[in-house]
């Protein structure tokens, strides 16, 4: 996988709500008009779908978690990006990889990462 990073002021706690809020991802995805799971629980195995800009609904599945660390998931049957954040002493890292077939959106994920920045400073401004 390719991985891009980026070091935040934000607390872990801070930046893992960000990436798990459903009703966040349009704000800091570039691919993503809306995202709805089908159960309530961002868990292990949860399916929802995530509507791309063209207004196409994707089935997706989350496919790997560690509370508060990582997770990944498959869109449309295919494993798509990883995302993880990681304490550290005065903020975290956060951090996204694009699977190795999908170098070009590296990218998108970088301005993704610069997104959470700022909402990561709004979330602690209120």
């Amino acid at each position: 996988m390719w991985t891009v990073d980026r070091t935040l002021q934000a607390p872990a706690d801070t930046v893992w709500q960000i990436l798990t809020d459903l009703e966040a991802w349009p704000r800091w995805g570039l691919t993503v008009n809306k995202a709805e799971l089908d159960g309530a629980a961002f868990e292990l195995g949860a399916t929802g779908r995530v509507w791309t800009p063209l207004g196409v609904p994707l089935p997706f599945m989350i496919s790997e978690l560690d509370q508060g660390r990582t997770w990944a998931w498959n869109v449309a049957g295919v494993p798509a990006t990883r995302h993880g954040v990681e304490p550290l002493d005065d903020g975290s890292r956060v951090w996204m990889s694009a699977p190795v077939w999908a170098p070009a959106y590296l990218p998108v994920l970088s301005l993704a990462l610069h997104r959470i920045d700022e909402m990561s400073v709004q979330f602690r401004t209120g």
